[in-house]
């Protein structure tokens, strides 16, 4: 069942790789015998869903999770069942996709108007003048 994102976007299976291993952490003797931890790999390379710029927003947001090969990989092991983690696994990838889908706004540069320069001026003379009248007087 592919991962949905959005209704016109959605990631198919053959882009995931699953990996089921022994975590630490909670779960008492359980986690010596059962491999409950998830490590859930995306194959971006081969994906075809996602545009250009959307996959190279996507490698900058995944940091330390994108490997050499430019797979991303997402681990999840913080739940006793190997289901839980896969669903905990699913929504970070999720978050990371609905994140990077999302284009930063371009910033214009702007100047400072005309009363915003003279108000600082402004407050500068005041607080010089304030710092000119505490000084003491010469006593000669």
């Amino acid at each position: 069942m592919p991962l949905v994102i959005a209704d016109d976007l959605s990631i198919p299976d053959d882009e995931l790789e699953w990996k089921f291993i022994r975590a630490s952490g909670p779960g008492g003797q359980n986690v010596n015998k059962v491999s409950s931890a998830v490590q859930l790999r995306f194959m971006l390379p081969r994906n075809a869903s996602l545009s250009a710029a959307v996959q190279q927003r996507l490698r900058r947001l995944a940091g330390q999770r994108l490997n050499d090969d430019g797979s991303i990989l997402i681990a999840s092991r913080g739940e006793r069942s190997q289901e839980q983690n896969r669903r905990e696994a699913l929504a970070k990838l999720e978050a990371l996709i609905r994140a990077a889908l999302i284009a930063p706004k371009v910033r214009h540069k702007t100047k400072p108007t005309r009363a915003s320069k003279e108000r600082r001026i402004d407050s500068k003379k005041k607080r010089g003048s304030t710092k000119r009248e505490r000084r003491g007087t010469a006593w000669d």
